[in-house]
């Protein structure tokens, strides 16, 4: 696979960058974070120019996510409909409302690197579901500079261990994503609890 990356990359440039991260926002299983990886140990060595490649994979993650949510917020219940008969994508989908109802932009921060696999999921729901644009774009924005800052600047650092950073990453993410859905799954079940408690006692909210 990353011999692949590092031949896509070297024959198609920033170019190939642009397309992945774009095409990765709207749910296609490109591996992304490699192709940035790949870009940044590309500047190690001499080949591509730091703007070049930080442009392109910026550009491309931001118009990605920015499609995502137009998609979302034109055609959301028609396409969430079809989504959710399949119980995989609806698991995904609900897991992204959550994120969406609990944190907001917030939660569109998260979603573009620290649980990135929610990433596209979460712009087409912050569409369907109405988050302002202003509120969704704020948090694309900063995330996705976080992500490429990261995912660039490993690649520049470690340009000779790349497969090593990226196994990883990819460990890191996935851990990430556990704790994430623990914490979410705690907070939910400590406000069911304290929902029967207040049914069971309504003078409660009254001491």
């Amino acid at each position: 696979m990353t011999e692949t990356i590092f031949e896509m990359v070297s024959q198609y440039g920033v170019y190939v960058i642009f397309a992945s991260a774009f095409m990765s926002c709207l749910a296609i299983p490109i591996p992304t974070s490699l192709m940035m990886l790949t870009g940044g140990a590309f500047i190690a060595s001499g080949d591509l120019t730091v703007w070049h490649v930080v442009t392109a994979a910026f550009l491309g993650a931001v118009l990605g996510d920015q499609a995502g949510y137009l998609i979302g917020r034109i055609w959301g219940s028609q396409l969430t409909t079809r989504l959710e008969r399949a119980p995989s994508r609806a698991a995904v989908l609900d897991r992204a409302h959550k994120l969406i109802d609990r944190r907001g932009s917030l939660g569109v921060f998260l979603s573009t690197w620290a649980v990135a696999p929610l990433g596209p999921w979460v712009n087409f729901i912050a569409g369907a579901t109405g988050l302002s644009w202003g509120r969704f774009t704020v948090g694309d924005v900063l995330g996705e500079v976080f992500w490429v800052t990261i995912y660039v600047g490993l690649g520049y650092v470690f340009f000779d261990q790349i497969a090593d950073v990226a196994d990883i990453m990819s460990d890191l993410i996935g851990l990430v994503v556990a704790l994430v859905m623990a914490v979410a799954a705690a907070v939910w079940i400590k406000a069911i609890l304290r929902a029967e408690v207040t049914e069971s006692d309504p003078d409660q909210d009254k001491r």
